[in-house]
């Protein structure tokens, strides 16, 4: 809309590790393995399984309106990304920023594969400190050290102290025996203890534990892996332990400790657990032959970009995240021991010897090896993320030099959620870098995470995810339900979440169309971490579509066939017409800024706020002044219809972006009587503020008429009088201004305000029994004399003040009430707050009405 060449690659990456999980335990369903189907047929039924089921995103994404360039679309298994993945692959091999080695990485025992860093959560949980005796050799004494981890000690090397803590000092380098083993262990001294923690005695196990890696790296001990890939006790460690699972193996262990007397106690203890982030199985630190990025050459280019301004964050805050990560960066472990990915190219002679090419045709040709020789690739797969890395240049043909690439890179923004800073964001800049010289995006726009109303992470195991084409289209409870509980393993799960899902939906989800939706979720993205997502919200922003629809409806009737398309007839623009007409300058400016700033809530609280109060509630009402009267002129009648038709066109051109379906629809019908001709309003220019336009003293005449206007109808509220029911009203103490603004705007005050009579008191006329309100210094005067019954009135507040005080004494019964406040959910108490504050609020506003209405006489 803004004139620009505008690309918005479509594509998603192919999620290895859970789309393997997904399609294993489709297999495991069916009572097989993938190693039943073998890798090819295995990678077959993936592909498959894409084809049904893997294109959720792309629906939902063209269900809600996104502009996205269908054409293009990429998938990272494409045949020309995965040319790009081998390219980078070879490329950063040859440079030697890519290396195999055998390092310690996080092991899931689950998946049977490395995960990096990132994949691994880490949570605080109750376990235990075993505290145990380790015999000094040659002397009836022992050291303590402590464990949450006993059945580690099976792979333990050493025991470390403290080269300064002077009560081992004549212990280091003598040995210990190594309970339950037949081996004997240095005592060595290491900074890395912590003398004040425990006995000042660390057990050292650098097979399976990150700070005992170093420790053992330093030391030059040896590496005893203990654990098969299953996580059980493998035949490196003693026989009564091997076979069994590593938590059978600690109990086990705990068990001939003590019957040794070689367990001195046990302690309640809490710790960090690391889980792996799609199975949730405890990682097992595991020393393996894997595939790693040097990621320190590649990171400091990717640090320097954002500190020299050529990318920029928003909310700038984020930067600090990304810096932190990147000023600590660890080498990154590609390979992944799993099927559907990219397969390293990499191939293996008979010696084991490793040869990196392009194809195992480019390795022959490169290392001069004949045909005969026997060359078998690598079984792994890379990282998902490395080739997500290279996403916004591979998806325009790189390493080509192709017509999309020179248009389209680098690309303006990214927008995308905090929680792949690491994984994503980063990696994108440094392999952007790396390999096209220039950054991959100038900004990066970072939004929150959708919660559900409690702010609860959403989650198929919680039961609270709401699919966004069930809030477009509507579902019924049963299909819901069905939903929300198919594929769950635990039948306990599946009555749980069914009868919470009964609870929050007891009619099902209603249809609220795509429009309502995307305003929500403009409306709510603000710039903290979390979206609550509230569908009461969305029940508004289906009023407000309704809303805009009904006020094309009444604008057409009066603009239809009226001949307003040319400019070469006369009008007269009114107040009102001047005033709608300066307030759109300016909201189409705020909206713009706020656009521009990534500000999508306050954009949309911009354009709510003028479509609802100001164009439909007041602009409307004030253009029926103009069009229902007999004596209005035939040129007053055509500014106001052109302006009605003009301010509409150009607001769903503003509002467009965020709600495209609603503003296509009007705006094919309001076009043309507008004088607009065009295919579609996507390709009709923005609208652009022109300062001209504003007119400061209409924009203050009307200011002044709503105040008024609702200072009547604030009245009419307080007091129960109808709505419909005519006043008479005085005016008193008002200057020169206020004169001439009554006199010029009477019509529009009589009409809106639904008034009989306006007029002012004389000089020393007393004031009768009236309700007043101000507008500036002007008094306006509603007398009541007939307007009310008087002791009705006084019943009726009597009666409503009852009420809320008998509410109000509940609510403060609860509150005051410590098991309530400490038991019930901290959510629930909140609620319960609000509404004895709301109750509070509204009994002062009904004693106020009691005490005018006391006083009339």
């Amino acid at each position: 809309m803004q004139g620009c060449n505008t690309l918005w690659q479509a594509g998603s990456d192919h999620a290895g590790i859970a789309t393997q999980m997904v399609v294993e335990r489709q297999l495991a369903a069916e009572g097989n393995s993938r190693h039943d189907l073998g890798r090819e047929k295995f990678i077959e039924k993936i592909w498959q399984w894409k084809q049904q089921s893997g294109n959720t995103i792309t629906r939902q994404l063209r269900r809600m309106g996104s502009s996205l360039d269908w054409s293009r679309e990429r998938f990272t298994m494409d045949e020309g990304l995965s040319a790009a993945v081998t390219e980078v692959f070879v490329s950063l091999y040859e440079e030697g920023l890519i290396y195999r080695g055998q390092r310690l990485v996080n092991w899931d025992p689950v998946l049977h594969t490395a995960l990096s860093d990132l994949e691994v959560i880490s949570e605080e949980e109750q376990g235990h400190l075993w505290h145990m005796r380790y015999p000094l050799v040659g002397r009836d004494q022992y050291l303590i050290v402590a464990t949450t981890r006993p059945e580690t000690m099976l792979g333990d090397t050493a025991v470390a102290v403290h080269p300064e803590d002077e009560r081992y000092q004549e212990l280091i380098g003598q040995e210990v025996q190594l309970p339950l083993t037949d081996r004997t262990i240095p005592i060595i001294a290491d900074e890395y203890v912590d003398p004040e923690f425990g006995t000042g005695c660390v057990k050292i196990t650098p097979a399976h534990d990150f700070n005992d890696y170093q420790v053992g790296q330093r030391h030059q001990l040896p590496m005893i892996n203990i654990f098969t890939i299953d996580a059980k006790i493998n035949n490196q460690a003693p026989t009564a332990y091997q076979g069994l699972d590593r938590f059978d193996a600690r109990k086990q262990i705990i068990a001939d400790l003590e019957a040794k007397n070689l367990l001195e106690k046990i302690e309640d203890h809490r710790l960090k657990v690391p889980r792996g982030d799609r199975t949730h199985a405890i990682i097992e630190p595991l020393l393996t032959d894997q595939w790693f990025v040097k990621a320190q050459p590649l990171a400091e280019p990717a640090i320097e970009a954002v500190k020299n301004g050529d990318i920029r964050f928003v909310p700038e805050n984020w930067s600090k995240t990304y810096f932190d990560w990147l000023n600590n960066i660890e080498d990154w472990c590609i390979s992944r021991q799993i099927w559907w990915g990219h397969r390293i190219p990499a191939w293996y002679d008979e010696t084991g010897k490793v040869y990196v090419g392009r194809s195992e045709q480019a390795v022959r040709e490169a290392y001069q090896l004949s045909a005969s020789a026997k060359l078998t690739q690598d079984e792994d797969v890379l990282d998902t993320w490395f080739s997500s890395a290279l996403w916004p240049f591979s998806t325009l043909g790189w390493p080509d030099e192709s017509k999309a690439l020179n248009t389209f890179y680098p690309t303006s923004v990214l927008v995308t959620g905090f929680d792949i800073i690491f994984f994503w964001v980063a990696r994108m800049v440094m392999m952007g870098l790396k390999f096209t010289g220039e950054v991959p995006f100038k900004e990066v726009y970072i939004h929150g995470l959708v919660r559900d109303a409690e702010g609860q992470k959403m989650s198929k195991s919680k039961g609270n995810v709401l699919d966004p084409i069930d809030l477009i289209d509507g579902i019924s409870l049963e299909e819901l339900v069905a939903k929300r509980t198919s594929g769950l393993m635990q039948p306990q799960m599946a009555t749980k979440i069914a009868q919470q899902t009964k609870k929050q939906f007891p009619e099902g989800i209603a249809a609220y169309g795509t429009d309502a939706l995307r305003f929500t979720f403009c409306a709510l993205a603000s710039t903290g971490r979390d979206i609550r997502f509230d569908l009461g919200r969305t029940e508004g922003y289906r009023n407000f579509c309704n809303k805009l629809w009904n006020a094309s409806r009444f604008v057409l009737m009066h603009t239809e066939n009226q001949n307003l398309a040319g400019d070469a007839e006369p009008v007269q623009l009114s107040a009102a017409d001047k005033w709608i007409i300066s307030e759109l300058q300016k909201v189409e400016a705020l909206v713009i800024k706020d656009i521009e700033a990534y500000r999508f809530d306050l954009a949309a609280q911009a354009l709510y706020e003028f479509t609802w109060n100001q164009y439909c509630d007041w602009y409307l009402e004030l253009s029926k002044v103009v069009l229902n009267d007999p004596d209005t002129t035939a040129e007053a009648r055509r500014g106001t219809r052109r302006t009605l038709v003009r301010t509409l066109e150009a607001l769903l051109r503003l509002i467009h972006p965020i709600m495209p379906f609603i503003t296509e629809e009007i705006w094919q019908k309001v076009a043309p009587v507008a004088g607009i001709s065009g295919e579609t309003i996507m390709l009709q220019p923005y609208p652009r503020p022109d300062q001209s336009r504003i007119d400061e003293e209409s924009s203050d005449d009307i200011a002044w008429m709503i105040q008024f206007i609702v200072g009547v109808r604030n009245i009419r509220g307080e007091m129960n009088i109808a709505p419909g029911k005519l006043l008479d009203v005085l005016l008193a103490e008002g200057n020169a201004k206020d004169v001439e603004r009554v006199s010029r705007l009477e019509a529009n005050l009589k009409t809106v305000g639904r008034l009989q009579s306006i007029r002012w008191l004389q000089k020393n006329e007393a004031k009768s029994a009236a309700a007043t309100t101000l507008v500036g210094q002007l008094e306006v005067l509603i007398p009541m004399a007939g307007l009310i019954d008087k002791d009705a009135e006084l019943a009726r507040l009597d009666k409503e003040l009852l009420k809320l005080k008998n509410e109000l004494e509940k609510a403060k019964n609860k509150l005051n009430n410590p098991n309530y406040v400490q038991k019930a959910p901290p959510e629930v108490v909140q609620k319960e707050r609000l509404r004895l504050q709301e109750a509070e609020e509204a009994v002062k506003k009904l004693n106020l009405q009691r005490h005018q209405i006391a006083q009339l006489s």
